[in-house]
């Protein structure tokens, strides 16, 4: 079985190690290993004692971000032996790592402890709660004993992730299940059916998981139990060896619009997907999708500032034939436009495949591009008749660069992953999805077709193999939080040094495991170079997370300041160039700053106002989100800038509104920021998106260095390269599961007949 860190302390929680000491007796001298749970995985510390104290702790193996984790790893260490105690504060804004490292070193004092046998496991009967700290806040766990039993477990109140560590719910309120289960359902069920602490977290929620295993553990001893005692060892069934028409590597967006794709056409599918839960990097995203779309751009007056976008692109000297063809084809589009007298937006597929082009510096396969914004808008139809639900309005996303920007009614990327598992429900004949399953290695046949894959069941150990009538779909995603793959190829002398800067991406999703396994069978890569920061990271582990709703989809009404109050950057401009410029302020960061005006404004005194990921507005403010005042004046004295400098910051921005014309080259305007109350949210530049990966052509097939297709393998979703060229627009990502995921699957199908 799987070995998971589910540690508890040895004495009661935060009593100092030197009061332990006095009680249970002398430290057995010598070094001892101990592990602890951190916001990336485990971490090892190896704690040498004397016969009476701590002498040493040291950090011997960890997986925590760099830069955002190196003072808890410097200090939490050292402070443990100064004060004997585990009992230490943790580091701001790497409290998960601060708090692994001191489970580990109370792993390492249970076993250097003399009297550490084991104790009775007599409880007494009732229900008592805890509370202990998940990823987002406490979790708040009720425990009932009968009959030095566990009888239940139940997770009364939580604020984890949906989808991820909190159960994920589609837009009626109902739990969706045919994806997996979330650790406040799973790890209660296991603990009590197991009658053992000792269950196994879930992949992708070690954090939720190991916090509803302290409360459960904090409730045994309120209960006269010993958690020692209820660590009996467990074991779980591994999946077994399966087939199906088509295997699907991974669970995020891409590879579920593939599996539903290809059993709508009546063909079975096996899903393999690592974490307990579908889903992927798409339920943190931005919950944005790029599409022209007439019907709503009708509503939206073309300003001339928007003009000079296209002008400017149309008189761009062609750099090959293909550039040329589609030049001209919007050319013609954009003349007709001008002649027909209409004001509303103009949009056309060919303008967004050429401006997508053309932002990703002329990098990218335009013929992957065309087929990226060719078929966007079937996309979006296409899961709208599932129950996606946008907004009735478009907007401009942050980083899009155009106004074809559709925003999910749901938080974050909670409404498109809820559809798919509503589909994996009314499709459970057809697809069945393997969680908990980390695919290893593909199979070939004897003439190099790829027929399979060899998977390891997480909680088992055991591996098996599912074949693959068909082919094989990946969609594993890209490697944002694979540091070593990040600095072996951050070459294109773009960015600095990436070692310290964290990612917006979940870790175990964003590991490169599909670019490796597809290499392995000959795979060529295309654009590896080719990494994206994203500048709406929060600053305090720089996840996309807890903002203001329009701080992702109104950029015409918010401005960005530094920490002197003074705009540095278009806020409408390509995310690579506003990510530098921010790496370049005071302490590489800057605050979004929003009005109380504006048509997408939500009252903060509403207690239905939510963040884009389900938070309250006094929980951003409690928890150092967000900061806000009635005055501007206000604002600056709670942000220590100057007053008179931040307001001339704004007077000049309203001047710009008024005019047009602005000095860092913003063309969207259509608020001026006047009144309060002012709402400041601290972010900063992260690694969000990975543009390289497996090459395909524009039918999704996987290619070999020679460019032939490799039978029986197609790719789709960030694990590909060649879409998105050296910058991706801001509401590409989404369109880019969904329209190659499912081109992998219609290709995979034509292919087969």
């Amino acid at each position: 079985m799987k070995k998971v860190a589910n540690i508890f302390t040895a004495c009661i929680m935060a009593v100092s190690l030197t009061a332990c000491s006095a009680s249970a007796g002398k430290y057995k001298a010598g070094k001892y290993t101990g592990t602890g749970t951190g916001n990336n995985g485990n971490i090892t510390v190896e704690v040498e004692f004397t016969a009476d104290k701590i002498k040493t702790v040291t950090v011997k193996d960890h997986k925590e971000t760099k830069g955002i984790s190196d003072k808890a790893l410097d200090t939490i260490p050292n402070e443990i032996v100064s004060k004997q105690s585990t009992d230490v504060d943790t580091v701001s804004g790497a409290t998960h790592t601060s708090n692994g490292i001191m489970d580990a070193v109370k792993d390492a004092v249970k076993q250097a402890s003399v009297n550490s046998t084991a104790a009775s496991s007599d409880v007494k009967s009732g229900t008592y709660t805890a509370s202990k700290q998940g990823m987002n806040d406490l979790v708040e766990v009720s425990v009932e004993f009968a009959d030095n039993a566990i009888k239940s477990v139940e997770v009364t109140k939580n604020s984890e992730t949906p989808g991820i560590g909190g159960q994920l719910k589609d837009k009626n309120g109902t739990v969706m299940t045919s994806g997996g289960l979330s650790p406040v359902d799973e790890i209660p069920q296991d603990i009590v059916k197991q009658q053992s602490l000792n269950v196994d977290s879930v992949t992708g929620a070690t954090v939720t998981s190991n916090a509803v295993k302290d409360a459960v553990a904090d409730c045994i001893q309120q209960a006269n139990g010993n958690p020692d005692a209820w660590k009996k060892d467990t074991a779980y069934d591994g999946h077994k060896d399966a087939s199906a028409d088509v295997v699907v590597v991974g669970g995020g967006g891409a590879g579920l619009a593939a599996a539903i794709d290809a059993a709508q056409s009546g063909k079975s599918v096996i899903v393999v997907e690592k974490n307990g839960e579908v889903g992927g990097d798409t339920l943190v995203c931005g919950a944005i999708y790029n599409t022209p779309d007439q019907a709503l751009q009708e509503k939206v007056t073309m300003t001339d500032a928007v003009k000079t976008t296209i002008e400017k692109a149309l008189a761009e000297t062609p750099v090959s034939e293909e550039h040329k063809a589609l030049q001209a084809t919007v050319q013609q589009q954009w003349d007709a436009y001008k002649a027909s007298g209409r004001t509303d937006l103009f949009d056309t597929k060919e303008w967004y495949a050429l401006q997508t082009w053309i932002n990703g510096d002329k990098v990218g396969n335009l013929s992957l591009v065309k087929t990226l914004c060719y078929n966007s808008y079937d996309g979006l139809n296409w899961i709208e008749q599932m129950g996606m639900e946008f907004s009735d309005t478009i907007g401009q996303g942050a980083g899009s660069l155009w106004q074809r920007t559709h925003t999910s009614k749901m938080q974050m990327g909670t409404g498109f992953i809820s559809v798919y598992d509503d589909q994996l429900t009314k499709l459970k004949n057809l697809i069945t999805v393997n969680t908990e399953s980390t695919a290893k290695t593909l199979v070939q046949d004897a003439s190099g077709k790829v027929t399979g894959v060899v998977c390891s069941n997480n909680k088992s150990g055991e591996e098996y193999t599912v074949t693959a009538k068909d082919g094989v779909i990946l969609s594993t995603g890209g490697f944002a939080a694979n540091q070593e793959m990040v600095q072996k190829y951050n070459t294109s002398g773009k960015w600095d040094d990436l070692s310290k800067v964290a990612t917006t991406n979940r870790y175990t999703c964003s590991q490169g495991d599909g670019i490796t396994m597809a290499t392995n069978v000959g795979s060529s890569l295309t654009d590896m170079d080719q990494i994206q920061l994203l500048y709406l990271g929060n600053t305090k582990d720089g996840q996309l997370t807890k903002y203001p709703p329009r701080d992702v989809n109104g950029t015409d009404q918010i401005i960005f300041i530094n920490k002197n109050g003074e705009r540095f950057v278009n806020e409408g401009d390509r995310r690579d160039v506003i990510c530098l410029s921010v790496m370049k302020q005071p302490d590489s960061m800057f605050y979004m700053l929003e009005s109380g005006d504006g048509a997408s404004y939500k009252d903060i005194a509403d207690l239905n106002w939510k963040s884009a990921d389900g938070f309250t507005f006094q929980y951003l403010v409690d928890n150092g989100y967000i900061v806000y005042d009635d005055t501007l004046e206000g604002l600056a004295k709670k942000l220590g800038m100057d007053a008179t400098a931040l307001q001339k910051t704004v007077d000049t921005f309203n001047a710009s509104v008024d005019s047009g014309k602005d000095s860092f080259g913003r063309t969207l305007f259509s608020t001026k920021l006047t009144k309060g109350p002012w709402v400041a949210t601290a972010r900063q530049a992260c690694i969000h998106h990975t543009m390289g990966g497996v090459t395909i052509d524009a039918a999704a097939h996987v290619l070999d260095e020679n460019g032939a297709a490799i039978k029986g393998l197609y790719a789709a979703g960030e694990v590909t390269g060649g879409i998105h060229g050296a910058n991706r627009l801001g509401g590409n990502a989404v369109v880019d599961t969904v329209v190659f995921g499912k081109q992998a699957a219609d290709t995979l199908l034509a292919d087969a007949k």
